[in-house]
């Protein structure tokens, strides 16, 4: 199982040198990859009466592929976004960016994707937040085809694409899609199309176990094998033993191939003190620094 980092978006803050001390610490560890989550635009509480969620008009998000470029010239970790809000985005843009990452990287990248939640940013980009669910399979097969066909057309529901694609072509063809999801339906759909996904559910726990079985009875058809549950995130890092530390073995039984370490917690605002939690959660789970 491989180990990696959840990016503190929130808050690192605007300090590029701070982007830059986080990556090349995580990657001195012995860290294999880093996760980034996005928002492109945050809520004005003031203007959105009622407004609960955890993200808003302050809070601090790098545009993920413009983050990933520089961090694919200062290290050689591997890469994912969890992840990009899919049917809010021009699909062959994020074709585009999705191949230049992964360029960069030499093939290090994975491209994690969601439906989203946030209707202030659909509406702020100009998509329709009610089909976003319809909209979003047809992009999944628009990106495959984007980044292994030198030329496609394609007439469907939302999209119209007639003898155009993208170059160069990423190293990987295709990119690996992995699925954030908590749904039934999302489940289903991983089942289809998903390379990995991003569990939110507690390893070893009747949840979980049901969401694979879902997974597994939706990637039924053709032959093709469900994903595994790649990519527990677990909880933040804590100052003396960090729950992932605990949790891996759980991870490992339960298939996982990738897992994550997140030091955003309250009490941890510069980016010496996650370079500090960071340093203790490598020793408790015995990696190797590079």
């Amino acid at each position: 199982m491989r180990i990696g980092v959840i990016f503190p978006q929130t808050t690192l803050g605007a300090d590029r040198g701070a982007v830059r001390a986080y990556a090349q610490a995580t990657e001195e560890l012995g860290y294999t990859h880093l996760r980034a989550a996005d928002h492109v635009l945050g809520a004005d509480r003031a203007a959105h009466p009622g407004w609960t969620r955890a993200y808003d008009v302050d809070s601090t998000f790098h545009e993920p592929f413009v983050l990933f470029g520089h961090l694919a010239a200062i290290t050689s970790l591997e890469l994912a976004t969890a992840v990009i809000i899919l049917p809010q985005r021009q699909t062959a843009l994020v074709a585009k960016q999705a191949a230049e990452v992964d360029l960069l990287t030499g093939g290090r990248f994975r491209l994690g994707i969601g439906v989203g939640w946030n209707h202030v940013e659909f509406e702020a980009l100009g998509q329709d937040f009610d089909n976003r669910g319809r909209r979003y399979d047809e992009q999944i097969t628009l990106l495959r085809r984007y980044w292994t066909e030198r030329s496609i057309t394609h007439h469907g529901e939302f999209e119209t694409v007639t003898g155009a694609g993208i170059a160069p072509h990423p190293v990987q063809r295709p990119i690996p899609l992995w699925f954030g999801a908590g749904s039934a339906p999302a489940y289903r759909r991983i089942g289809r199309l998903g390379d990995g996904w991003f569990p939110q559910l507690a390893p070893g726990s009747a949840e979980l176990e049901a969401a694979q079985r879902v997974i597994s009875r939706g990637g039924g058809g053709g032959g093709r094998a469900p994903p595994p549950p790649r990519g527990g995130a677990g909880g933040p890092g804590a100052r003396a033993a960090p729950p992932q530390a605990a949790k891996a073995p759980a991870w490992r039984d339960s298939g996982a191939t990738h897992l994550a370490v997140n030091t955003t917690q309250p009490g941890i605002t510069t980016v010496d003190q996650h370079i500090d939690a960071l340093t203790r959660a490598a020793a408790a789970l015995d990696l190797k620094p590079a």
